[in-house]
């Protein structure tokens, strides 16, 4: 894919989860679980790779907060766990190692990297454990939902590439 594909396509799904951000968020507590960022996350570490996957990221977190639809917690989250999808993705090839990279990214590295936020930015002291649970359950969603649509759309493309060469055989 050439760069101006993979700049469109991650502008593509900074603008759904952008818009998206407002109807399809579950307030729990301090933060507000996103399980569409979770989805876009596995998507673009898949088809995109590290760097767009963290771009789109960082831009989708921005986007929300601007509009008052997100969190400050966000960022980390939806950062780490989508460089760690992408990079995983990358050395395995497998689209199993984006949803554990995003799971584990967000769903634990990420609320603990968003504890230090919560009390010394916030002034409030966040239970980290309860944290973990929020973030987890909403990138287990959102993570599934994209690792199901990843596996349907390869096992069609897998499918359509084998009559194509059979054809090609043919002829």
């Amino acid at each position: 894919m050439r760069h101006t594909q993979k700049l469109t396509l991650t502008a593509m799904m900074m603008a759904i989860g952008t818009l998206t951000s407002h109807m399809l968020f579950i307030p729990l507590g301090i933060v507000k679980v996103f399980p569409v960022q979770h989805f876009i996350n596995v998507l673009s570490a898949v088809l995109l790779g590290p760097y767009y996957a963290v771009f789109q990221a960082f831009g989708i977190s921005l986007l929300r907060n601007v509009m008052g639809t997100g969190s400050i917690f966000a960022f980390p989250g939806s950062m780490i766990g989508a460089f760690l999808a992408a990079y995983l993705y990358k050395k395995t090839a497998k689209v199993g190692f984006a949803f554990a990279g995003e799971v584990v990214g967000t769903g634990i590295i990420g609320a603990i990297a968003s504890y230090p936020i919560a009390t010394l930015f916030l002034g409030r002291e966040a239970a980290l454990f309860g944290m973990v649970p929020a973030f987890f359950a909403s990138t287990l969603v959102g993570s599934a939902l994209g690792f199901v649509l990843l596996k349907v759309f390869m096992k069609n493309a897998a499918g359509s590439i084998g009559v194509e060469q059979q054809t090609a055989v043919k002829e």
